[in-house]
């Protein structure tokens, strides 16, 4: 089965309005022919023009978070049926910042993978292990147990509407990347616990890679057989290079 790329980038806590319409503006020429899906995470404050201004082209447009109740004494969060709205595609949801910065828990994607999907819309799961498990040889053990409950409560018939991103921790943001053979490995892996559940929702989920992805590394990270695209973090600020990543796909 042929799974179609999704290269996505994750602006993380940049850009103002007028930023992201300049760069959704130099974006979308260079992607009109792309071969592969194109999303963009923006900040909140940006979602709608970017929804506004992608409208009919090949670039699809996520949150960088969501809250998986409906509405609620929680404040600063935001809620589905406000991303609905918005008219977005999906959302990120457990990035290791939002783990290591702001609490969020395994238990809690669990409520929140399965809410997601049932809104109609489609999740962007992180999931990945430190240095320090890593060298511990945990890493099956960080990616069995995330996996395991983030999944823990999606039926089996949508297991492949989610897409997961592994993203070593040790490699976000650090400009270490993981060697082909240990991103194999490890998104083969995640791929095996999908597996479990279900043979042909395996071969049909997409598996991304993230950590320092960029146009130098992307075209030999992206030949890997279980890797389905790429979650872009600094490299995606700029068109350009997250262009020329998207034409590694």
């Amino acid at each position: 089965m042929t799974r179609v790329p999704l290269i996505a980038g994750n602006w993380k806590m940049n850009k103002t309005i007028a930023e992201a319409e300049a760069f959704i503006a130099a974006l979308l020429p260079r992607v009109a022919s792309a071969g592969a899906d194109v999303g963009i995470c923006p900040p909140y404050t940006a979602l709608q023009a970017m929804v506004d201004s992608a409208r009919g082209s090949r670039v699809e447009v996520f949150a960088q978070n969501v809250h998986e109740a409906e509405s609620g004494a929680f404040t600063g969060e935001i809620s589905l049926p406000m991303l609905l709205e918005l008219d977005v595609d999906g959302s990120i949801v457990g990035h290791s910042e939002r783990r290591q910065y702001f609490g969020e828990t395994d238990r809690a994607l669990q409520q929140k993978v399965p809410a997601i999907l049932a809104a109609g819309l489609r999740p962007i799961l992180c999931v990945g292990e430190t240095d320090e498990e890593r060298e511990n040889d945990e890493t099956q053990r960080k990616l069995r147990n995330q996996v395991g409950e983030a999944l823990a409560k999606v039926d089996e018939d949508q297991l492949a509407d989610v897409v997961i991103a592994y993203e070593p921790i040790w490699a976000i943001g650090t400009g270490k990347v993981a060697t082909p053979d240990q991103a194999q490995e490890a998104i083969a892996f995640v791929r095996a616990l999908v597996n479990d559940r279900s043979a042909e929702q395996a071969e049909r989920i997409r598996i991304l890679y993230g950590g320092s992805v960029n146009a130098d590394n992307a075209a030999e990270l992206l030949a890997l057989p279980d890797v389905d695209g790429a979650l872009v973090g600094g490299a995606s600020l700029d068109p350009e290079s997250f262009a020329a990543i998207i034409a590694a796909a």
